[in-house]
């Protein structure tokens, strides 16, 4: 078994995964899992600049990642970056700071790589599974991007389009500075047709019609699932392979749209930071499921973070 540490920076959050790994046998012991909200994305869209605070948000939980890796003593450490600092005219700046605090580069990896990181991820526990239909089509539902991906045992096709929670809320739902409480039908309609719109970009590329099973990763998807299940907390272990039925989660997204802050934040398993930004992420994943025809969505805790770790080891 090697010790390694995968280190995942989206635009919304940063996760950390250190884990033991048997590539031969496929021997996976989870040692340490956690995730800060920086939302390093905030502002990018619009300016094309990481902000100082994101930057010093995002550092900061860097610095409490460091702690971790180096009491756990991982021997190998992979740092990915994804759509924010892909995007942003600064990253350089974000480059060195991470370097500085962890003694590895960030690769700010393209939307291709980062689609075949989330279906190894999400898919390397699947494999054996009699009761789900291949191709699988993993959409991978993050802050500023949305990555598809279809196939059996390995990556057939994949595609990333710039459709993602915090972007769809920043460029639809946000007015000086205020989120919109709740949401106009006109901005719900704006964020459906930009969404229809990278849909019909990801068709380009991936077969979506041709998967049979949809698996859903990333925040957005499972805290609709938490929501499903009426958890009274978040419980990775109890929404980790659970199967979401279309039905609930149109309800629940049409629930996320027509809520106060107030009401969202009152929801036992919402996280802080995903309180404005659910009801773009939510409608995200509802379009997906309306687009493929799919009945149920296969809800995955496992996904790019753990297909970083996998290719560490």
């Amino acid at each position: 078994m090697t010790r390694v540490a995968g280190i995942d920076c989206g635009t919304n959050s940063i996760r950390l995964l250190v884990a033991d790994c048997d590539p031969t046998t496929g021997g996976f012991v989870e040692l340490d899992r956690r995730m800060t909200i920086v939302r390093l994305g905030q502002g990018v869209d619009k300016t094309g600049r990481l902000a100082p605070e994101a930057l010093e948000r995002t550092f900061a939980a860097c610095r409490e990642y460091a702690a971790v890796i180096k009491e756990l003593g991982a021997e190998r450490v992979r740092f990915v970056a994804t759509s924010a600092s892909r995007d942003a005219e600064n990253r350089e700046d974000f480059v060195r700071g991470v370097l500085n605090i962890l003694g590895v580069e960030p690769e700010v990896i393209t939307g291709d790589q980062e689609a075949e990181f989330s279906f190894t991820g999400a898919t390397k526990e699947l494999t054996g599974r009699t009761d789900l239909d291949r191709p699988f089509l993993v959409v991978d539902i993050g802050g500023g991007s949305t990555e598809f991906v279809v196939g059996s045992e390995h990556v057939e096709a994949a595609r990333s389009v710039d459709v993602g929670c915090v972007r769809m809320t920043e460029r639809h739902l946000v007015a000086d500075g205020v989120v919109s409480d709740p949401p106009s039908a006109a901005q719900v309609a704006a964020i459906r047709a930009d969404i229809e719109a990278a849909l019909d970009l990801a068709a380009e590329t991936v077969p979506l019609g041709r998967a049979s099973t949809l698996v859903g990763l990333a925040g957005s998807v499972t805290t609709v699932a938490a929501v499903a299940l009426g958890l009274a907390e978040y419980d990775s272990s109890a929404i980790h392979h659970s199967r979401i039925p279309y039905e609930q989660v149109r309800e629940i997204t049409e629930r996320m749209l027509t809520s106060t802050h107030a009401e969202r934040e009152a929801i036992p398993v919402m996280h802080p930071g995903r309180v404005d930004v659910i009801g773009a992420g939510a409608l995200v994943l509802l379009a997906i499921m309306e687009r493929v025809g799919a009945a149920e969505v296969v809800v995955s805790e496992h996904d790019i973070l753990d297909g970083i770790a996998w290719s560490v080891a």
